[in-house]
């Protein structure tokens, strides 16, 4: 199982490639002459920047302003080219290091080999693949609050970057069209 490990990162920002509606969201970290580009859903990425908000305030609220809260620009670059994809993100992590006053961002790589195999007792579920248990990499950073807000910022700004919703359903809007169930009165999501 690999770990790239960012401690601390020259960068850690979330960018796309592709038009909105067909975007790639990837988090790229960059530091001691590496870069780790890794592929996640856009959902991750908002629940990534709105959890983020949310444990730095509930560091405020429980210990008060961490020491090292300076307010750090939003790093507004694109991401670092070439783009090479090193593992697609299946589960997302954070955490607070209390001792370093950093918060700590991983994201581990989803095993789409994986077969499952229940234990006897039907409770404990192993996962395997051709060469035995699972292994699967990780991108683990470190950031200072600061560093975190302005990731959150980003990658907020960037998931919003995409369609506009319809003001009637709340679904995106196609470039192509759209078909809106507030339009028609058919709503596939409601049995009658």
């Amino acid at each position: 199982m690999p770990v790239f490990q960012f401690n601390p990162p020259e960068r850690f920002i979330t960018g796309t490639v592709g038009q909105p509606g067909e975007r790639t969201f990837f988090l790229q970290a960059v530091g001691e002459g590496r870069v780790t580009s890794v592929v996640l859903e856009k959902a991750q990425v908002e629940a990534l920047a709105t959890r983020i908000e949310e444990l730095l305030e509930e560091v405020h609220r429980r210990f008060g302003a961490p020491p090292d809260d300076n307010a750090v620009p939003e790093d507004e670059g694109p991401l670092e080219q070439p783009i090479e994809q090193d593992f697609r993100v299946g589960t997302l992590a954070l955490a607070w290091d209390a001792e370093a006053s950093r918060v700590i961002v991983e994201a581990q790589e989803i095993d789409e080999t994986a077969t499952e195999e229940f234990a006897e007792d039907e409770e404990e579920l192993e996962v395997f693949t051709e060469e035995g248990p699972a292994h699967r990499d990780v991108l683990r950073v470190y950031l200072t609050p600061g560093e975190a807000r302005a990731f959150a910022g980003r990658a907020l700004k960037v998931v919003a970057a995409g369609r506009p919703d319809c003001p009637l359903c709340g679904r995106p809007l196609d470039p192509a069209g759209h078909i809106c169930v507030r339009q028609n009165g058919y709503r596939p999501d409601r049995l009658v």
